[in-house]
């Protein structure tokens, strides 16, 4: 699964970085802690012209035909393996797709029933990339308030990842970014892109436990640590996505 993650980039770099046409007039603070149910940065496509528009959404997917938005709290992850299928996600898998700027993640090494190590995980050339997302629009039948949130698809690990975990979250290459986000044929989403990102494109080290806290939020959390003591489990084996 992948339950945190890094964007240290300003609004600008991202802007810059997936040639965003349409920004936001307000800002969101660089994090080193993300955690799911905030609100963080998102690049899709504008409704109208179809302009890659830089947004910030809800992380936690919600689907509009939900009943309550407390289906986000279990949907932070989509398997890549199952979206296409899935009640949940595949109506977001044909026509809203989104690219998740980040700049680093988290894994939890499981040592023991009780214990884990956390490990964080960048490109090798420390730079901003994108997870694979899939947005949705929710409406509050009652007060009419619209939500707006995504989810972070996921896929088997690769030689970096599997140290620490059984699943990875999608990175995208570059060269593959328009394709993910036009729309395309919706019988046919391009599942083909949901695969792990080479080893050799990573890097990876342990950090300390204090990542493991939301409330922590520092550069020191991605710092390496050449003997971290276990840290406290985070997730239950039924959180494996």
């Amino acid at each position: 699964m992948c339950g945190r993650y890094q964007n240290q980039a300003e609004k600008q770099q991202i802007a810059e970085t997936f040639r965003v046409s349409r920004m936001p007039d307000f800002d969101l603070k660089p994090s080193f802690n993300i955690a799911p149910q905030t609100e963080q940065w998102v690049v899709r496509l504008d409704r109208d012209t179809r302009e890659r528009e830089l947004t910030a959404l809800r992380w936690g997917f919600v689907p509009f035909f939900a009943k309550s938005p407390q289906i986000g709290y279990s949907t932070i992850n989509a398997r890549a393996e199952t979206a296409a299928a899935s009640p949940i996600f595949r109506e977001a898998m044909k026509r809203r797709r989104c690219l998740v700027p980040a700049t680093g993640f988290y894994e939890w090494q499981k040592l023991g029933k009780k214990a884990t190590q956390p490990w964080n995980f960048e490109l090798e050339d420390g730079g901003l990339f994108a997870f694979a997302g899939l947005w949705d629009r929710w409406k509050d039948s009652a007060s009419g308030k619209l939500l707006e949130t995504y989810t972070i698809l996921t896929t088997d690990p690769n030689e970096q990842v599997e140290r620490a975990h059984d699943r990875m979250p999608v990175i995208l290459a570059p060269a593959d970014y328009e394709r993910w986000l036009q729309p395309g044929d919706p019988d046919r989403p391009p599942v083909d892109l949901l695969r792990p990102l080479p080893a050799e494109k990573m890097r990876a080290w342990k950090v300390g436990a204090d990542v493991g806290s939301p409330k922590n939020d520092s550069p020191g959390l991605r710092l390496p640590v050449a003997d971290a003591p276990p840290a406290p489990s985070l997730f239950s084996e039924a959180d494996d996505d």
